[in-house]
């Protein structure tokens, strides 16, 4: 009985050891061996560029450095990585940035950002970017080539301009939430308008009193993301025309609804 006691706890034991060695934080190191014998700003360990491609992007990015003396490196891992060792062999600094592109994690892009860029583009612009060009649906639909070189033309495009606190460019789908949220806005301030008196053409004192509701849907989310982010009147002129063409249909309907109940 006490040999059965005895190898039972050896059992716990075993397992807690596992456990508190699995529950340890990972520790940085270094593997030197997998980096090149030469000069390059691209270490492709996973294969993710093609060889024209990785080609091109070094040549981009040396020209880009030597132009600007803004140092951008790409690293691409899977199982292996040489992990700190690439700072010696980077000679990176403060005006450095290093695209590390990993796809075992939930997301592709992550980014070592020197301090010098943080005074041209704030930390949210980085976690923006990794968002919009490290998820799955991009990654799926344009694959990590594309993923890694878009990223990297939105850096220097922000470098060319002298700074962005956003990332250029309006995607799909964040133009399709801007364009629900200036409809929301209109059919809200449409409600709002309703005259509660028969000598009232609009209810100016409902309209204010909802104005924080739906000036924040249509301007703070439904303008300023697209106007921050590009150029192009078509996406604006559209969120400005379904937030109208929502107030009329807001007021009318409404206006109908209290006429029915009233009569």
């Amino acid at each position: 009985m006490s040999q059965r006691l005895i190898g039972s706890m050896r059992s716990i034991l075993f397992a807690l050891l596992i456990c508190f060695s699995l529950s340890l934080p990972a520790t940085a190191y270094e593997n030197a061996d997998l980096l090149p014998d030469h000069q390059t700003p691209v270490i492709d360990l996973a294969k993710s560029l093609s060889e024209v491609k990785r080609i091109n992007l070094e040549k981009s990015l040396n020209e880009y450095e030597n132009k600007t003396g803004w140092k951008i490196r790409v690293l691409t891992q899977y199982e292996k990585s040489p992990g700190i060792a690439v700072k010696k062999f980077w000679d990176l600094d403060e005006r450095s940035l290093v695209l590390v592109a990993d796809p075992r994690g939930g997301n592709l892009l992550n980014f070592n950002v020197g301090e010098a860029y943080f005074a041209l583009m704030p930390r949210i612009f980085w976690v923006e970017l990794q968002t919009r060009y490290g998820n799955q649906f991009y990654v799926r639909d344009n694959g990590e080539e594309m993923s890694i070189i878009d990223s990297i033309n939105s850096v220097k495009e922000c470098l060319n301009r002298g700074g962005c606190d956003v990332v250029p460019g309006l995607p799909k789908e964040q133009w399709v939430w801007t364009l629900c949220t200036s409809i929301l806005g209109g059919v809200i301030a449409g409600v709002a308008a309703v005259p509660r008196k028969e000598d009232e053409l609009i209810a100016w004192k409902w309209l204010l009193l909802m104005s924080p509701l739906w000036i924040m849907l249509f301007g703070v989310f439904g303008i300023a993301p697209v106007i921050t982010r590009t150029n192009d009147l078509l996406p604006l002129s559209r969120n400005i025309f379904s937030f109208i063409a929502f107030f009329i249909f807001g007021f009318i309907f409404s206006k109908r609804v209290t006429s029915t109940s009233n009569s």
